[in-house]
């Protein structure tokens, strides 16, 4: 058995510290814990490592953390003299051993003769993507695990646009990680020589100054901050998110902002909550108590690493709404255009930049404003890339860009997705109605009775271990050796398989190729005009299925989200069925 023998390899190795050897030593009675941790590697897949902390080859360890920094520091060897000097920046947040992976990245950099900018202490994920360009490096890394629970980590890669690594670079440092087989070609120098050859450098102050400034200048209406009455609950959920969304707000000029203190200091344990994720509405419970004893009009949630914002809006004294991401990014593309054209300074060739498991709405308000509408795969990656296809060949004016997954970004400053600054915009949004006696809520009224109703939803499917990768792939190929033909009542007219990149008609069987990059993604359209799609998770032992509907024939809001409700559910049920 492989596993088995790269256990024992990792036993016998006498290079590894003491803390891992005992660790697997604990474990050498426990066959199926050995199988999980060594029966592959961790991938280092196209944003980077993540997976749960521990000594293994498919955990997060010091020991994977130097290999795939070893393979980035041959592609970036590779490259030449120059890429070499400029360096690479390296940030951190508050999860467990999130320093010290940081160092030993630096280290194995330095190791290999590469400079480094090593921020002095935890920092939000966009604040790593505007220092790689504002430091002029070839290269960044992040290491965190965004909103995963508390038991994993994560080391994500960034190319010198400050973007994460697009195709076909993203696959060429892949092929270099995978060549470093053995820990020995592993480049590795102490913190104390890498300080004296001038190869460890740290970030700090400078950046984060230039970085608040970035925020503060995507305001599009700054005075209402002085004139609101807003009130504002945030909490950081024990990320990196509390120092610098505190600092944007005071500095913007809120003045009625509460913090949850249970929830203020970095810990990457998150003992307040289950899962440290702004999607999730039991993370909102120590932040809506607060709410309610404060009447605030908002409630704000960062995720760990600071890229993700979740908001609640009052409905009543003592009750909120969660804001879905497609809901708070419809609302932020709609305000942030309107105030543009507004202002005279909507550009002829601006652009909105969404996924296409984002909500369709996009497009149409895209439309209605004469901006061109860009669909990219899952990730944020896809829009940064887009931020830099742009200015290379000036074909279009980046105006804002979201996921779903509550991430966005309204500026070309960083190049991935921005909690602080998205904070920041959504207190302005808020405070801009409150002026004209709305909520949030009823903004969102106004976008429905505009544009029509729509409504999406996502789900995931756990698949742990050795079993649950195999299943995942049995999943996928039973989707495409067997394609549904109809789905909650409704005809497919359109399957698309980006795996495959082909989109076909179902209706006249015609067939185009997709003009999207690959990836093991399933998308089919209805009749009705709902859509669906399926996909394993580039982060998490899960797949995750994504649905979207519009209601044309609704007399009310709540009329239109039951009739949304139930197609929903329909659709669900019998793709969930497929996937067993």
């Amino acid at each position: 058995m492989q596993f088995k023998q790269e256990y024992e390899r990792w036993l016998a190795d006498t290079s590894m510290d003491a803390a891992t050897l005992q660790e697997l030593r604990d474990i050498a009675e426990n066959h199926h814990e050995i199988e999980d941790r060594f029966f592959t590697n961790l991938a280092f897949g196209t944003g980077g490592l993540r997976g749960v902390i521990g000594a293994g080859t498919n955990r997060m360890n010091i020991y994977t953390v130097r290999k795939a920094t070893q393979g980035l520091a041959n592609y970036i060897l590779a490259q030449g003299e120059e890429a070499k000097s400029k360096g690479v920046a390296i940030a951190y947040d508050c999860r467990r051993m999130s320093p010290e992976f940081c160092e030993e990245a630096a280290l194995v950099l330095n190791g290999n003769g590469i400079h480094t900018y090593v921020f002095d202490s935890l920092r939000p994920t966009p604040v790593l993507s505007f220092a790689v360009r504002h430091l002029g490096c070839t290269a960044g890394i992040v290491v965190t695990a965004s909103h995963n629970p508390p038991e994993y980590n994560g080391y994500k890669v960034y190319w010198d646009d400050g973007g994460q690594v697009p195709y076909p670079r993203d696959y060429a440092i892949i092929e270099e990680v995978e060549k470093v087989t053995d820990f020995s070609q592993i480049k590795t120098i102490s913190r104390a020589e890498a300080e004296k050859a001038g190869l460890f450098r740290i970030a700090g102050a400078d950046v984060d100054e230039a970085y608040i400034k970035a925020v503060l200048n995507e305001r599009l209406c700054p005075e209402v901050a002085a004139e609101s009455k807003l009130s504002i609950v945030f909490t950081p959920l024990h990320g990196a998110g509390n120092v610098p969304v505190q600092r944007v707000l005071k500095e913007a000029g809120y003045k009625n902002v509460h913090i949850v203190e249970e929830q203020a200091s970095p810990d990457g344990n998150f003992p307040t909550v289950d899962y440290p994720n702004p999607e999730d509405y039991k993370a909102f419970a120590l932040a809506i108590d607060l709410a309610k004893k404060k009447d605030a009009d908002l409630v704000i949630a960062t995720d760990p690493d600071a890229d993700r914002v979740g908001v609640g809006v009052k409905k009543a004294p003592g009750e909120y709404t969660l804001l879905t991401g497609n809901m708070s990014g419809a609302l932020l593309a709609e305000y942030l255009l309107s105030q543009r054209k507004a202002a005279g300074k909507l550009p002829a060739n601006g652009a909105l930049i969404s996924t296409i498991v984002s909500t369709n709405m996009t497009k149409t308000i895209a439309d209605a404003y004469g901006c061109d509408y860009i669909e990219v795969l899952t990730g944020f990656k896809y829009i940064g890339e887009k931020i830099k296809g742009f200015e290379e060949s000036g074909s279009h004016t980046y105006l804002f860009g979201f996921e779903e997954s509550y991430g966005c970004l309204s500026g070309t400053y960083a190049r991935d997705k921005d909690a602080v600054a998205a904070v920041l915009l959504l207190c302005e949004m808020a405070a801009f109605y409150q002026k004209q006696g709305i909520s949030l809520l009823d903004a969102l009224t106004q976008l429905y009775e505009k544009y029509g109703f729509f409504q999406e939803s996502v789900e995931s499917i756990t698949l742990k271990g050795v079993e649950g990768l195999a299943d995942m792939r049995r999943i996928m190929a039973g989707l495409r050796e067997n394609p549904p033909q109809k789905i909650g009542g409704e005809k497919v007219i359109e399957r698309r398989d980006y795996q495959e990149g082909k989109i076909v008609n179902c209706v006249n069987g015609n067939t185009e190729d997709s003009t999207l990059p690959q990836s093991d993604v399933l998308y089919y359209v209805l009749e009705d005009g709902s859509w669906l799609c399926i996909r394993p998770s580039g982060t998490e032992p899960k797949i995750k299925l994504y649905f979207g509907v519009a209601v044309e024939k609704w007399d009310s809001i709540e009329n239109a989200e039951e009739q949304a409700k139930a197609k929903l559910a329909k659709m669900s049920t019998e793709l969930k069925e497929r996937c067993k």
